[in-house]
């Protein structure tokens, strides 16, 4: 999907999608439930930080490293083959990402560059800076047509001035929008899966909708299956109404499941099991 158009707020006109106001609604209300429950108002810190492994884990996941959260828990060194490499990086990168909200609306090309970085952990020439033109892209898990390195840049630069200049679309088509636009153009070299999940917490945290990030789309994303997601992506990479409509309540759903996580985790602290 192209994110320029003829409307003054192209993300806003999305709300209008068939299905995506709903989609809005619950997960707002899935959001709210979370936030309502009474650990969070004394333990609030600990729910942030199962909510970051789990999104780090889920992400991991759909890049092809299906890790057991356990695993994730224990491990301390990442250094080693590709998987682990991967859930390094997803690591990284949710660590990263709450120092970078204050930089998003005003720069997102310094917020992605810098989170390519991160997740890469080298100094190669091709890090933190979008694809040049006949550069190969490492991303075998995501078999869309690969943009041009022209269209990608042009595309990215659209993205970044819709986030500037703001609108009043919600939260969720935001965030739906962004991730769906980085794993379509794959701008990077490597770890734009990594980077797309990682763009879409800093919209739904930045935004106000996940403040505390309690609620981690990612796992929601890993739960709902990689075929889903892959599929849903497609829809949304065909740029027709249905297909994008169809991509944002998938993401929709994927913050559900992450918040549904999270009042999970909650219980179990309240009962004392954790």
């Amino acid at each position: 999907m192209s994110t320029t158009g003829a409307t003054a707020d192209p993300l806003a006109a999305l709300g209008g999608l068939p299905g995506v106001a709903d989609s809005v609604e619950s997960v707002r209300k899935a959001v709210d439930r979370v936030y309502g429950h009474r650990v969070m108002r004394r333990r609030s810190n600990e729910i942030t930080s199962e909510a970051a492994l789990r999104g780090a884990r889920g992400s991991a996941a759909l890049s092809g490293a299906d890790w057991a959260l356990e695993e994730v828990r224990r491990r301390s060194d990442f250094s080693g083959d590709g998987e682990a490499r991967v859930v390094g990086a997803a690591l990284r990168l949710t660590a990263e990402a709450g120092q970078l909200l204050s930089i998003w609306r005003q720069s997102p090309l310094r917020v992605l560059a810098r989170l390519h970085l991160v997740a890469a952990a080298d100094k190669a020439e091709q890090v933190g800076r979008p694809r040049q033109e006949a550069e190969p892209v490492d991303e075998p898990l995501i078999t869309l047509p690969l943009p041009s390195a022209p269209e990608a840049h042009g595309r990215l630069e659209g993205l970044s001035g819709l986030v500037i200049a703001g609108g009043s679309a919600p939260a969720l088509v935001t965030a739906a929008v962004v991730h769906g636009e980085l794993l379509t153009l794959r701008p990077f070299t490597s770890h734009n899966g990594l980077v797309a999940r990682t763009a879409e917490r800093i919209v739904l945290v930045g935004s106000g909708l996940d403040p505390k990030s309690v609620c981690p789309a990612e796992a929601g994303h890993a739960e709902l299956g990689r075929e889903a997601y892959l599929r849903a992506l497609e829809g949304y990479a065909s740029g027709t109404p249905e297909g994008v409509a169809a991509w944002i309540a998938h993401c929709g759903r994927a913050v559900e499941l992450g918040a549904r996580e999270s009042t999970a985790v909650c219980e179990a602290l309240q009962r004392g099991a954790a």
